[in-house]
Parts: structure tokens; sequence; C-alpha cells
């Protein structure tokens, strides 16, 4: 007998393959963000096209960035869909992480040009969107649209982020993506805190 997982996992292809062959639309959501210090919670949501294949599709935290880089192109590309959405550092604070990280993404889910049929969400809740959907843990290294909307969110966070290093400098948030490495914690303890902090966070409440 197969383990749940298992069972789940050969559930969503199938629905994958019905919902594609009808001509319907299954949309991939995932996020970026939610363990930084500071900066937004970013989400994607990806409609794969069934006619175009895009080789490698995997996590996004298995790849280099500049794998990441090349795959989201191919995805911009190839998708029948895709959107952004997200929440900002003020909407964290508060919300707390989960509830913006699940307004981000049905931001995205909305944002899309295609409506989806239906949604499945990386993680163990499902954002709030107008169609049927499903949460699987670790979606994102087992279904290949929330593989994708995985990278896209990943790969436009680290942009942001890069951007947020011009306008705050200092706290290396090139580098760090906002996350709390001691190089990251040590600015905020010599520069104090900044527009873009999460002020709910422990280690930057602790600065306020």
């Amino acid at each position: 007998m197969l383990p749940a997982i298992a069972l789940m996992a050969v559930g969503i292809l199938a629905m994958n393959y019905r919902i594609s062959r009808h001509g319907r639309h299954l949309a991939g959501v995932d996020e970026a963000g939610r363990g930084p210090l500071a900066g937004p919670v970013v989400a994607a949501a990806v409609i794969l096209d069934p006619r175009c294949r895009i080789p490698g599709l995997a996590d996004s935290k298995s790849l280099t960035a500049r794998q990441r880089a090349d795959m989201e192109a191919l995805i911009k590309d190839g998708a029948a869909a895709w959107a952004l959405g997200r929440a900002e550092s003020a909407e964290i604070d508060e919300l707390n992480i989960l509830r913006a990280s699940l307004l981000a993404m049905s931001r995205a889910v909305a944002a899309l040009p295609l409506p989806p049929d239906y949604v499945v969400a990386d993680g163990p809740f499902c954002p709030d969107v107008p169609c049927p959907s499903l949460a699987v843990v670790r979606g994102d290294q087992s279904f290949l649209p929330i593989s994708a909307a995985s990278i896209l969110a990943k790969e436009a966070r680290d942009r942001e982020m890069i951007a947020l290093d011009d306008q705050y400098p200092g706290y290396g948030f090139a580098q760090h993506k906002g996350y709390p490495t001691k190089a990251h914690l040590k600015a905020l303890a010599q520069l104090g805190i900044c527009g873009v902090h999460r002020r709910s966070f422990g280690p930057v409440k602790a600065c306020v």
C-alpha cells in the first residue's frame, strides 16, 4: 500500500491531467520571504501550459541563483499565465506572517490574467481564492506549477531586496535578502531599524 503522501501526489497528478485535458486552468501558488526580518513577503501564481514542457523545474531552494534566473525566463515565456502578489512589512506586523503570506498568495491568484479553475498551494494552508483549492506540504518539491511559482516568487523578492540595499545602505540587504544573518543582526544593532523592517519580529522588536 502506498503511503498517504504518495497517494496524495498520485491524486494531484491525476487531477492535473484531468483539468489540463479538458482545457481548464490549474494554478500553483507559493511564496518567498516568510523568514526574513525585513521586506515584503512575495507570492507567485502560475498556470503551466500543458503543451509546453519546461525542463528542469524543481524547488527553487535546490537551484543556484543562475539556474533560478534561467528558469524564471523559461517559466514566464512558457506558462499559460503567471502573476505576483505581495504583502508589505506593515501588513506582516498587523496580520502576522502566516496570514500575510496567505494574503500575498490570494493577491497573486487574483492577478492571474486567466481565472484558475483550481488552486494548489504550497504548505499546510490554502489562501482565500474564489475556486476549489488544495494545500500540499512540500508541494514545491513534487508539483510542477508550485515549483514554477516558487522560482518566480524567489526571484522577484531577491530583486526587490537588492533594490532596497540602495535605498537603505549599510544593512546588507543585497547579500542576505533580509534574513537574520550575523551581518544583518550586527547592522541592526549599529544602525537601528529602517522603514522596511518587520517590527513584530523578535530581533527587530528588541531594537525598537
